[in-house]
């Protein structure tokens, strides 16, 4: 299926791109979102009509994550797990806690935003995880998990 992007997505392409998908990913994802249109005749007129529109919502949503990136950036999240006496969680942290620990600081970060390559944390110290908040947008976030006794 063949649509036309109404903003940038990452692998796939630009604000205006007329790129053909599966048709699964256009019907169940991509047109539900908001994220794409069918790339008919008049959806094409109607993007051309608008196109100054959504790249001036674009350049807001850029400039709003990279804001909220640096004072990310300059972030530190400190959490307290139970761990046993050579620094192992009993438990884990995952992307939820950190999501949470940053939404209770007043730092608006949804949980499918953080990203975390070696999956959970699983050891009490410091640690590092990128928050992804635009596709242009990507920071790395200090992590602290202090083990305390159980």
């Amino acid at each position: 299926m063949q649509v036309i992007l109404l903003e940038k997505m990452p692998n796939l392409g630009q604000l205006g791109d007329v790129v053909r998908v599966k048709d699964g990913y256009a019907r169940n994802f991509l047109i539900p979102y908001g994220k794409a249109k069918r790339a008919t005749e008049s959806a094409i007129a109607e993007f051309q009509a608008r196109r100054a529109e959504l790249e001036k919502a674009a350049a807001e949503k850029l400039a709003a994550a990279q804001a909220l990136g640096a004072k990310l950036s300059e972030t530190t999240v400190q959490l307290s797990e139970k761990a046993a006496v050579d620094g192992r969680l009993f438990g884990s942290v995952t992307n939820h806690d950190i999501a949470a620990a940053l939404n209770a600081s007043g730092l608006k970060v949804e949980k499918a935003q953080v990203r975390m390559p070696n999956g959970a944390l699983k050891i009490a110290g410091e640690h590092t995880v990128t928050v992804a908040l635009h596709p242009d947008v990507v920071v790395d976030v200090k992590v602290v998990v202090a083990g305390e006794a159980a």
